[in-house]
């Protein structure tokens, strides 16, 4: 379902603030005031506290303990993320039936229908963050904006704990003193890109013709930021918008990893996604592989099949030859983060390619499979190559 947009500030950005480390204090009084790392090889999330004193997202949780050595370590709880997820959606619900996921701590919101019934975009949000409060006990940032887009940056330069609406009328005036980093797709490289040619705020890259963004950053990347330094964002927010691709990654660390290492964390994922591809009744046909390394560089390598597919051999197969395509970065520059990802999503009727041997029998093994474990619990049953090996934390998502 699509919901048109209108010129008023009536979308809203809702996005919970450090979302593992507040459950985690909300949780344990002792915590609530410190600085709280969840996770103790790599930092899964921490909390405000521990960000002020340079402990970020994905940090090797040595170098998290250095820059932090005060912090309080504590392991994940993946089920009580879960329920608390589910029950801030329910109030994201409860204020509105337009509503659009992105991941289990954030939503986008309409509620320019509710003028006559719940007040402004301002009252509803000032609402909405009492709501999620009382009844999660959880804080939470919104922005409000005219489009999705400034509505998320909004929510991003609120945080934490606030609220922020961007009257359509001064949109840009909010938008072009802001970082470059500001806007989506700008990552490290690109940032680097643009800061290196002189281009460090969003009004910068306003002030270029989209042909000088193209012939640097190429066409696709030129074109979207360009848009984006204008506000030119025609996304409608969409109720029940179904994922465009199912992945999972996992995070290694910086110490040396055997190939034999690597190529057990790439079969865990790949039966991660087939397990979620074939519950979800999804098929897909481009495989992708992306790579993180020490020097927090990343790389993609990326196959499209012919034909849409849930076996987890053919995506295996598939997955495996582009690790080794990408073995010579690997050697050179050490790998500290695997994902795997696949798109081109189809629903279950559609065409299923298998490698050359009986599709029944493929069929069949993983249709067992994953009986077992959804009857006895995903570590019931395993591949050879995995046995002994931590296979990582299943992290809560929204429904694929």
């Amino acid at each position: 379902m699509f919901v048109s947009q209108t010129g008023e500030a009536t979308t809203l950005h809702a996005d919970l603030d450090a979302f593992y480390a507040s459950v985690e204090q909300r949780d344990d009084p002792r915590l609530r005031g410190r600085p709280v790392i969840v996770g103790a090889g790599v930092v899964l999330a921490c909390s405000y506290e521990a960000k002020a004193l340079g402990v970020r997202t994905a940090m090797n949780g040595g170098q998290a303990m250095r820059r932090c050595p005060q912090a309080i370590v504590v392991q994940p709880r993946m089920s009580a993320y879960s329920e608390a997820s589910k029950a801030v959606f329910k109030v994201f619900e409860d204020t509105t039936p337009l509503v659009e996921g992105l991941s289990i701590d954030e939503a986008f919101l309409d509620v320019g229908g509710l003028r006559k019934i719940a007040g402004t975009p301002v009252e509803i949000a000032r609402r909405l963050r009492a709501e999620v409060l009382a009844r999660v006990g959880l804080p939470i940032t919104v922005g409000v904006a005219r489009t999705k887009f400034l509505a998320k940056v909004a929510s991003g330069v609120a945080k934490p704990d606030g609220l922020l609406e961007v009257p359509p009328d001064r949109e840009l005036e909010f938008l072009h003193p802001l970082a470059v980093e500001r806007l989506w797709g700008v990552g490290e490289v690109t940032a680097e890109k643009l800061r290196s040619r002189g281009i460090s705020k969003v009004g910068d890259v306003a002030m270029l013709p989209e042909a000088a963004l193209v012939a640097m950053l190429g066409r696709a990347s030129g074109r979207h930021l360009h848009a984006l330094a204008h506000n030119r964002d025609p996304r409608p927010i969409e109720v029940g918008k179904r994922r465009r691709s199912i992945g999972s990654q996992r995070a290694l660390g910086r110490s040396p990893k055997s190939p034999e290492t690597l190529d057990a964390v790439l079969a865990g994922l790949v039966d991660r996604v087939t397990r979620r591809m074939r519950s979800a009744g999804r098929s897909g046909r481009t495989v992708t592989l992306r790579l993180r390394f020490d020097d927090f560089t990343r790389a993609t390598r990326s196959h499209t099949l012919p034909q849409a597919t849930d076996h987890t051999r053919t995506l295996l197969v598939t997955a495996r030859a582009l690790l080794a395509e990408a073995t010579p970065l690997i050697e050179k520059q050490g790998v500290t983060l695997v994902g795997i990802a696949v798109g081109n999503l189809e629903n279950e009727s559609a065409t299923q390619l298998a490698l050359p041997f009986d599709k029944a029998s493929n069929d069949e093994l993983d249709s067992t499979l994953d009986h077992v474990k959804d009857k006895f619990g995903i570590n019931a049953i395993t591949r050879g190559i995995l046995l002994g090996r931590d296979q990582g934390l299943t992290v809560p998502m929204l429904p694929d």
